[in-house]
C-alpha cells in the first residue's frame, strides 16, 4: 500500500499553504480530484485582507470580523487571524510573492464591505488568489506529490483514528489526512464557487465520525453576473469599495435606507434586500459608472462581462445573489485538530468558529494563509503513529439517487437566503426519502463521478437543513423569516451534527 507521512486533500490555498511550510519536514501527497488550479482560492479577486497601514490596528480588524460574524465566532479564532495575519503575509512577501503596489512602492489597499479600514491586498487588480496559489505551486514543484485527476471516496479508519484514504485506483497509508477540500457552493443552483466545491470534505469527515458544525450558516455574496436566468460569475465586493453602487431598475439606490453603510454593508444584508427587490419582481444593477478605468483596475470581471455579451461602458451589470462560502464545516481546534484522531481539516471546509455567522470580506485568504501554517505546524511536531488498513472493502449503495439538479432546485428554493420552519421541513423530508444511513455505510469508490457529486451534495444538502432547523433565531447568514430577529442567548451555540444523531433521527443504523 502507497505510503505518506501526511496526505493534504485538495489544492487550494490553504492545503498548498500547509504543503509549503510542512515538506521539509514530512513526506507530503496532495490529491486533487481535478487540476490543481482548479479551486475557490484561483478565482478569488477580491484580496487578501490584513492591518498593515499605519492607519490600521489588528484590534480594528478583530472587531469587524466580530461585527460581521454577528459575535457567534470563536473570538480567541479572530485574534489569531488578525494578529497572525500581517506577520505571515509579509513572510510570503519576503519570499517573493508580489502585491500591486502605488506610484511609491506602498502596497495599494482596497476597502470592502464592513471594514473599518482600508486593509485589503490584492495582486493583478483582481486576481489574488491566483497570484497566491501559483506563487505557492511554483514553490512546491518537485517537492511534495501532487496526484491530480483523483478523487478520494472514502477517509480509512482504524481502532478509532483516520490511518489514510480510498480512491478510485487504490488505497493510501498515511500518519494523518488533511482535508482542504473547499466549501459546498454548488448545493444551490446560483454559486461563486468552482464547480469543485461539491462539499466533498464534509461528507468524507461526516462519514468517517467526525462532527460538523455550524452548517447552517451559508454566506451568499450580492453580486454575482446575473445572464439569461444564470449566474455566469462573481463581481467582487472590491468593485463597491471602489465606489460602485446598487441600483433598482428605476435607478433608485437599493442600500439607501437599508444600513448605515449603505453598499459597504455586511454581505448578509446587501444579499437579502436584493433577495427582496428580485422578489417583488425587480431587477438589481450595479451601477459602475463612476469608477474610471475600470478594465485596468478589474481586468477579470471586465473580460467576464465581455464573454457573456455585457457592454462595461452602459455602466450598469445585472446582479443577482449566489450561494459563496460556508462559514460552518468541520469542527476544528485552533491547531485543526478535528474529534477524529489522525484527521485535520483547513480552510472553508473546516470550522474553527474564526468567521461565526457571516464571513467577513477578505478573511477566506487569510484564513488559509494563517491556520495552514498552524496546522502544518502542528503536524510537523506530530510523530508517526501509523496503524495500515489493508483489506478495506464497504458495501454497494444500490437506491436511487436525485440528480444534482434536482438537489440544487431544493436548496434553492427551499433552504437559500430567506428560510422558515415551513420551507425547511419540506426541504428535510425530501433528503430523508434517500435512505441516508446506507449512502453513509457505503463503499463511494464504487460511484460514478457523477454519482458521487450528487451523494456528496446530498448528504451536505441535509446537514444545512436540518442545522437550520434547529437554529431557531436568525443570525449572520442564516435568516429565518419566522425568527428575525437575533436572540442573545444563541451567541457561541454551536449546531452540532453527528453521524449517530443522524442514525437516530431517521431511523438508520450506525
Amino acid at each position: 500500500m502507497p505510503q505518506a507521512d501526511v496526505i493534504i486533500v485538495g489544492s487550494g490555498l490553504a492545503a498548498l499553504m500547509t504543503a509549503y511550510h510542512l515538506h521539509e519536514h514530512k513526506n507530503v501527497m496532495i490529491f486533487t480530484k481535478t487540476k490543481k488550479e482548479e479551486s475557490n482560492s484561483w478565482l478569488a479577486q477580491g484580496g487578501v485582507a490584513a492591518a498593515i497601514a499605519k492607519e490600521d490596528d489588528w484590534r480594528l480588524h478583530y472587531e469587524d470580523t466580530l461585527i460581521a460574524g454577528a459575535f457567534h465566532n470563536d473570538e480567541q479564532a479572530v485574534e489569531i487571524l488578525v494578529r497572525e495575519g500581517p506577520e505571515r503575509l509579509l513572510e510570503l512577501v519576503k519570499e517573493g510573492l508580489r502585491f500591486d503596489i502605488d506610484e511609491t512602492g506602498q502596497f495599494q489597499l482596497g476597502n470592502e464591505g464592513a471594514h473599518s479600514r482600508r486593509r485589503i491586498l490584492h495582486a493583478g487588480g483582481d486576481q489574488t488568489g491566483k497570484a497566491i496559489v501559483s506563487f505557492l505551486l511554483e514553490n512546491l514543484r518537485g517537492k511534495v506529490a501532487m496526484i491530480e485527476d483523483e478523487i478520494v471516496t472514502d477517509l480509512l479508519v482504524k481502532n478509532g483514528r483516520c490511518v489514510g484514504v480510498k480512491t478510485r485506483t487504490g488505497t493510501y497509508d498515511a500518519n494523518a489526512v488533511v482535508l482542504s477540500t473547499g466549501g459546498c457552493g454548488n448545493v444551490f443552483a446560483f454559486t461563486s464557487n468552482a464547480p469543485t466545491a461539491t462539499g466533498d470534505g464534509i461528507a468524507l469527515a461526516y462519514r468517517a465520525g467526525a462532527v460538523v458544525s455550524d452548517m447552517e450558516f451559508i454566506q451568499f455574496h450580492p453580486t454575482m453576473l446575473y445572464v439569461d436566468g444564470k449566474a455566469v460569475g462573481l463581481i467582487s465586493e472590491a468593485v463597491r469599495g471602489e465606489g460602485a453602487i446598487l441600483v433598482t431598475e428605476g435607478g433608485k439606490r437599493l442600500m439607501e435606507d437599508v444600513h448605515p453603510q449603505r453598499d459597504l454593508a455586511p454581505r448578509d444584508i446587501v444579499a437579502r434586500a436584493i433577495h427582496a427587490e428580485m422578489m417583488r419582481g425587480g431587477r438589481v444593477y450595479l451601477d459602475i459608472s463612476m469608477i474610471p478605468h475600470f478594465q485596468t483596475r478589474f481586468p477579470t470581471i471586465a473580460a467576464m462581462c465581455k464573454a457573456n455579451g455585457v457592454d462595461i461602458h452602459d455602466g450598469k451589470l445585472p446582479v443577482v445573489p449566489g450561494a459563496h462560502f460556508l462559514m460552518g464545516g468541520i469542527q476544528t481546534d485552533l491547531a485543526g485538530n478535528t474529534s477524529l484522531k489522525g484527521l485535520y481539516a483547513v480552510g472553508e471546509v473546516a470550522c474553527t468558529g474564526v468567521h461565526g455567522a457571516n464571513r467577513l470580506a477578505s478573511n477566506s485568504l487569510l484564513e488559509g494563509i494563517v491556520f495552514g501554517a498552524r496546522v502544518a505546524e502542528t503536524l510537523r511536531n506530530e510523530q508517526t503513529n501509523r496503524l495500515e488498513c489493508s483489506g478495506y472493502e464497504g458495501v454497494p449503495f444500490t437506491k436511487p439517487l436525485p440528480s444534482v439538479s434536482d438537489i440544487q432546485t431544493i436548496m434553492t428554493k427551499y433552504v437559500g437566503i430567506v428560510r422558515n420552519e415551513s420551507s425547511l421541513t419540506m426541504a428535510k423530508q425530501w433528503f430523508e426519502q434517500f435512505s441516508l444511513h446506507e449512502l453513509i455505510a457505503s463503499d463511494w469508490s464504487l460511484f460514478s463521478e457523477e454519482q458521487q457529486t450528487a451523494a456528496s451534495l446530498l448528504l451536505t444538502g441535509w446537514l444545512i437543513t436540518t442545522s437550520a432547523l434547529k437554529r431557531t433565531e436568525s443570525r449572520g447568514g442564516h435568516y429565518r423569516s419566522d425568527f428575525p430577529k437575533e436572540d442573545d442567548g444563541w451567541k457561541k451555540r454551536r449546531i452540532e451534527r453527528t453521524k449517530e444523531e443522524l442514525f437516530a433521527q431517521i431511523g438508520g443504523k450506525g
